[in-house]
């Protein structure tokens, strides 16, 4: 089988795909999954040099998310939804390979007007968007948000989904190419470029001097956007992809009368589990009337190119999802979202 295995720490860019790895072998309530496409999350560049909190015992193979077909002779546990040939998306160590184990639990089906490089990316940054906005920050129609990284993975889903909801949306990113993508593709209402000086002035013009009302932030910019943030706004703490983690000047907390919050959704599965199916079907319900639709970076990588989407991802090169084609099978779904 092919495989990116890791068997020490190292950068991605000194790992070779092997193929001669073993097949996983599926254990309780496991099933095995033929991969046709897998998501690149930032995440996978951290976890291969021992820098993620996920550091699972050597050998394993990296990669997160996937899109495929249940495996003729994978073994159905009981409970399990799904049959063999069942089209599923979700999450589970070692997606950058032809085969994965995967808890049952963690697959949902794949709908049918969407192709395995769509599903691929759906599992992590979606749920983890839809939360932050609507159960965490309790965003409302009218309302103004900022979201910084605005093209990337989560940032353009929070894009599409503030929309939905109803809010005023300011995308901020740090070259004009990615604030053309986040009009053209995440409907943005106005785009601010957060490498110019004092572009907070820029966010208080919008917004009439009040500030926003939330602000959504998966690079390391929370104590930055304090200084555009209205009275009893909210500050969504979703990820440091910067490199940094903030320290926070809490006296602007306190004259501001803000909250500050953070959404890790990886823990709704042991904390608050009933809260899950409750975020996907109403996630299914937006992608079936079409108000929201997966975002994909325009090169799809294979699965000989992971290294090469990496290096893209961590030079801040790629927008929207960046995926990787393991089979070249039925990409013959005509998306209608």
């Amino acid at each position: 089988m092919r495989a990116y295995v890791v068997n020490k720490w190292v950068h991605p860019s000194e790992l070779k795909l092997v193929d001669n790895a073993p097949e996983p072998k599926a254990a309780g309530d496991e099933i095995i999954v033929d991969v046709y496409s897998s998501a690149l999350n930032f995440f996978d560049i951290l976890q291969a040099q021992g820098k993620y909190q996920v550091k699972p015992p050597f050998p394993f193979t990296l990669g997160a998310e996937f899109a495929g077909k249940v495996a003729e002779d994978s073994p159905i546990p009981k409970g399990c939804p799904y049959k063999p040939g069942d089209r599923v998306f979700g999450q589970a160590q070692g997606c950058f390979a032809d085969k994965v184990a995967v808890k049952w639990q963690a697959a949902n089906r794949l709908p049918d007007n969407m192709t395995y490089d769509q599903g691929a990316g759906l599992f992590i940054t979606w749920p983890t968007s839809y939360e932050a906005l609507v159960g965490r920050a309790e965003l409302k129609p009218g309302e103004s948000i900022l979201v910084h990284a605005a093209a990337g993975g989560v940032g353009i889903v929070a894009v599409q989904l503030a929309k939905a909801l109803g809010a005023t949306v300011i995308a901020a990113a740090g070259s004009q190419s990615k604030l053309d993508i986040c009009k053209t593709y995440g409907g943005a209402d106005y785009t601010v470029n957060y490498t110019e000086k004092d572009w907070q002035k820029e966010v208080l013009r919008i917004t009439g001097g009040k500030g926003v009302d939330v602000v959504y932030d998966p690079v390391g910019r929370i104590a930055e956007s304090l200084k555009c943030i209205a009275f009893k706004g909210r500050a969504l703490v979703v990820g440091f992809a910067a490199g940094q983690i903030e320290k926070l000047p809490l006296n602007m907390v306190l004259l501001k009368n803000i909250s500050v919050m953070g959404i890790f959704w990886g823990l709704y599965t042991s904390k608050e589990p009933s809260r899950i199916p409750i975020v996907w079907e109403e996630l299914l319900g937006l992608f079936a009337s079409g108000r929201i639709k997966p975002i994909i970076y325009d090169k799809v990588f294979s699965l000989d190119e992971v290294t090469v989407g990496l290096d893209a991802l961590e030079r801040r090169q790629t927008w929207g999802k960046v995926i990787v084609r393991v089979k070249d099978e039925e990409q013959r779904i005509v998306a209608k979202l």
